[in-house]
C-alpha cells in the first residue's frame, strides 16, 4: 500500500522539489493532497499530473479552480485529511505554523523545510508533537545531516554540532560593499537554487541563525553548543561532534532531493535512480572558515535571541521577513535589513511563548515595529 503525501507549498522551490522525488517513488507514496500560494497555473498543472483529492490555494484564483480549498485555511485542511500520512511543509516564513501543529497533533509526520515553524514556537511543536502522537523529520540539509549522524545514538553521546554555510554571494565582499548589494546580486547564490526569501537570508546568513534555533529544538541541544562554519563548496552539510571526540560528517552535492527522500523514509533508506552519485575526485578540495560577523551581523542577532528564548525568536523572524519582502521590492537597501532587525530586538518586550495567541500577538508586534523602523 502506498503512503499518502500532502505538500504544502507546491508551487515553490522545495514543493517542486518533492514532487520531483515523489515521482521516482511512486510505487510508494501517492500524492493526496496540494497547496499553493498563488500561481495558479503551476498548481493546476501539478493536480492534472497527480490528481490529488484535495486542492487549496492560499491567495488569489477566481475561475477553473470548482472545487478547491481558499486561504490559510486550505493548509490546515489538507495538513489534517485522515487519508494523509506525511505531511511535506515547504511553506516560506511564520504562515507555516499553524498547519505544523494541527498535523502533529493529528499524529502526521510532518516533513519539516519551514523552518521558522520552530524558530517562533519551538516549544510548542515538539510539545503537539508529544501529546498528538506525531513527528517532525527536518528537511533542511543541515539537520538532515545531523539526524542522519544521531540517528541509533543516544542523545547524551553528543557534545556538539557544526553546522556550515556557503556564505552566500557576498562572503568575500566587505561590509560597505555588501551594504549597497542589489536585489540581483543577492539573488545569484554559488551553490544552491532556491526561492528568492530563502536565498536573501543565506546572503545575509539570517538563515544559519534560524537553523541554530531549529537545531536547538530538534536535538534538545543550548545554543552555546551548535556552531557555524563556512563552508563555500557546501558539500559537507553538518559535524556532530561526540562527547569522547570523535567526529562524523554527512556529506554529498549540493541538493534538496536527498534529503527530501530521507525525511519521507526515515530511518530507512531507499535506492532512487535520481539521486546524483558522490565523487569525492570530481569535488577535489574542501575548505572551511570562520564567519565574519561584520558582514553577517543580523546572524549574531539571531544567535542572541536564540539565547533569550521566549518570544524574541519569533520577532527577530518577523522583523527579518519584513525586512526581506522591503528589500525585494526595492524599499529597503541590502545593508539596512540588520538595522530593521536590530531595532525590533530592542524595542521587543520579551515574554514566555507559552501559548500560539503569545507567539503570534509577538510576531504581529515585531511586524508593525519592523515597517516603522523601515520608513
Amino acid at each position: 500500500m502506498t503512503v499518502g503525501v500532502a505538500v504544502l507549498g507546491s508551487t515553490g522551490s522545495i514543493g517542486c522539489s518533492t514532487l520531483q522525488v515523489l515521482a521516482r517513488q511512486r510505487h510508494r507514496f501517492r500524492v493526496v493532497a496540494l497547496t499553493g500560494h498563488s500561481n495558479t497555473e503551476l498548481l493546476a498543472s501539478q493536480a492534472a499530473e497527480w490528481k490529488p483529492s484535495y486542492v487549496g490555494l492560499v491567495n488569489g484564483g477566481t475561475a477553473g479552480e470548482g472545487g478547491w480549498g481558499k486561504g490559510n485555511i486550505c493548509l490546515v485542511e489538507a495538513a489534517t485529511r485522515p487519508d494523509v500520512s506525511i505531511v511535506v511543509n515547504g511553506i516560506v516564513g511564520a504562515a507555516g505554523l499553524e498547519a505544523t501543529l494541527a498535523a502533529l497533533r493529528a499524529g502526521k509526520r510532518v516533513a519539516l523545510a519551514n523552518k521558522e515553524t520552530l524558530v517562533m514556537a519551538g516549544d510548542l511543536v515538539t510539545r503537539a508533537a508529544r501529546e498528538g502522537g506525531g513527528e517532525i523529520v527536518p528537511v533542511d540539509s543541515e539537520h538532515s545531516a545531523v539526524l542522519q549522524c544521531l540517528t541509533g545514538r543516544r542523545p547524551t553521546e553528543l557534545a556538539r554540532l557544526i553546522l556550515t554555510a556557503s556564505g552566500g554571494p557576498f562572503r568575500t565582499w566587505s561590509a560597505e560593499r555588501a551594504g549597497e548589494a542589489s536585489v540581483a546580486e543577492a539573488l545569484q547564490h554559488p551553490t544552491w537554487k532556491m526561492g528568492r526569501k530563502i536565498t536573501v537570508d543565506s546572503a545575509t546568513l539570517v538563515n544559519k541563525a534560524l537553523e541554530v534555533i531549529e537545531a536547538h529544538f530538534l536535538f534538545g541541544v543550548e545554543i552555546d553548543q551548535v556552531e557555524v562554519v563556512i563552508h563555500p563548496q557546501s558539500v559537507v552539510h553538518a559535524f556532530c561532534e561526540f562527547v569522547d571526540g570523535s567526529v562524523l560528517a554527512q556529506v554529498g552535492f549540493p541538493t534538496m532531493e536527498l534529503p527530501i527522500l530521507y525525511a519521507l523514509t526515515h530511518p530507512e533508506r531507499v535506492a532512487d535512480a535520481g539521486t546524483r552519485r558522490f565523487d569525492p575526485v570530481e569535488i577535489g578540495s574542501l575548505t572551511f572558515e570562520p564567519v565574519p560577523p561584520n558582514v553577517f551581523p543580523a546572524y549574531a542577532m539571531g544567535r542572541a535571541a536564540g539565547k533569550a528564548g521566549g518570544t524574541t525568536p519569533a520577532a527577530f523572524n518577523a522583523a527579518n521577513e519584513v525586512a526581506v519582502e522591503l528589500f525585494l521590492n526595492g524599499r529597503l537597501k541590502f545593508g539596512r535589513i540588520a538595522t530593521v532587525i536590530e531595532g525590533v530586538l530592542a524595542a521587543h518586550p520579551g515574554g514566555p511563548a507559552d501559548s500560539l495567541e503569545a507567539v503570534l500577538a509577538a510576531d504581529a508586534a515585531a511586524r508593525r515595529l519592523a515597517r516603522e523602523a523601515a520608513c
